[in-house]
């Protein structure tokens, strides 16, 4: 195993690691599929920290295997049988989500989260060992990693109130783990690469997202109930997520991680735009519900299922793409201003068409901002990147 190359060209997603996106989705549409059906239910204290639970496991392996890809590949048979051991570990944890959203039964979850890990243990002492790591890094990823995940497990024995508390203090902890280890030397991850990568995976959990309204949809209609506002509800959500996807590539990721190397912070920030990406989804699903007289909760709660992760969506965006690369001019606010504009929207008649409309007006002002700027990738202004650390 050697280090790959910071400043290779036309670094790219390997098949592998693409196979290795999709499997993970399927855990991801398992916790949007029981984010809707909780909510539906009225259990919304329920379903809000079971989500954000059990959707920090996945999207914290996901992370750790695609950052340690980006840096060291070498698509040799023990890598590939690694991938497809961590790739397990998380149709464990899918197996394991409804257990933790009606039970708080957490042992499948943490049983595939420690097959994971386990994987990534090996190969950060393999990288170590090879020398494409340095050794006190590739040492104190695995020991980081073996003494977090041995808390975790520990976390089962806890009583559940207690369970809660102790959550957060944990997933800092394990959050922890790559600042420290990385303080003896950065890993050789590609800036490129890595920019692509997040942006293949928000594109998948966008695509679920309308898998899953579009089967809500399909339920409807199979129920024989038709309307114009069943047609108006499809057609803002798939202008609400056509434009997520907009809006999200409309800054050139990859150019601005090269030009400032500070990937802990945006890479730690996709947590709410892939969560949010998955809610979204679950939300679209729960609207068509609350429409057919399916769901048991109020228009208001129906509307904010969408409302506010698409604010949550827009303002992460905003803070992660946009105002790092400091946009001269009026390109700053859109994205801010579009947030507060779908808040609002969760009290209107019609909040998914609105939010749609919105969403469409935002990206609406990216082009043109683009079209002055002379046909700029980065829409609304002058992207100057921060100077590098």
């Amino acid at each position: 195993m050697t280090a790959r190359d910071t400043r290779e060209r036309h670094r790219a997603a390997t098949p592998l690691e693409l196979f290795f996106d999709l499997c993970f989705v399927v855990a991801v549409a398992q916790i949007a599929g029981e984010l809707h059906t909780y909510l539906g239910e009225g259990r919304s204290v329920t379903a809000v920290t079971s989500f954000l639970t059990v959707f920090f496991a996945i999207w914290w392996a996901w992370i750790g295997f695609t950052w340690f890809s980006s840096a060291y590949d070498p698509d040799d048979v023990p890598f590939r049988l690694v991938t497809l051991v961590i790739v397990t570990g998380a149709l464990v944890l899918a197996a394991g989500v409804r257990q933790a959203f009606e039970e708080h039964d957490f042992a499948l979850v943490v049983l595939g989260y420690t097959v994971m890990r386990l994987a990534m243990i090996s190969l950060w002492v393999r990288a170590a060992r090879s020398g494409a790591a340095e050794r006190r890094t590739g040492y104190r990823f695995a020991g980081g990693l073996a003494v977090v995940q041995a808390l975790w497990c520990a976390w089962l024995l806890l009583p559940v109130p207690a369970q809660r508390l102790a959550f957060a203090p944990l997933a800092l902890l394990d959050l922890a783990v790559p600042v420290l280890a990385e303080r003896a030397s950065q890993t050789s991850w590609h800036p490129r690469h890595i920019a692509e990568r997040y942006g293949l995976f928000t594109m998948i959990v966008l695509g679920e997202s309308v898998m899953a309204a579009t089967s809500a949809v399909r339920r409807a209609v199979d129920a024989d109930y038709a309307g114009d506002d069943l047609y108006l509800l499809a057609g803002g959500g798939l202008l609400t997520v056509f434009a997520m996807w907009w809006v999200y590539f409309a800054a050139p990721a990859g150019e601005f991680l090269a030009a400032t190397r500070r990937g802990f912070r945006w890479g730690y920030g996709h947590y709410l735009i892939f969560g949010a990406a998955a809610a979204v989804g679950a939300g679209l699903a729960l609207n068509v519900d609350a429409l057919t007289d399916e769901a048991a909760l109020s228009a208001p709660a129906a509307a904010a299922s969408v409302t506010v992760p698409v604010a949550v969506y827009l303002v992460t965006v905003w803070v992660l793409h946009v105002r790092p690369q400091h946009r001269a001019g009026w390109g700053r606010y859109p994205l801010p201003a579009g947030a507060a504009l779908v808040l609002a929207a969760t009290g209107t008649p019609q909040p998914v068409p609105v939010t749609g409309v919105v969403l469409a007006g935002l990206v609406t002002l990216q082009v043109i901002g683009r079209h002055r700027t002379g046909g700029d990738r980065t829409a609304g202004g002058t992207a100057v990147p921060e100077a590098a650390d």
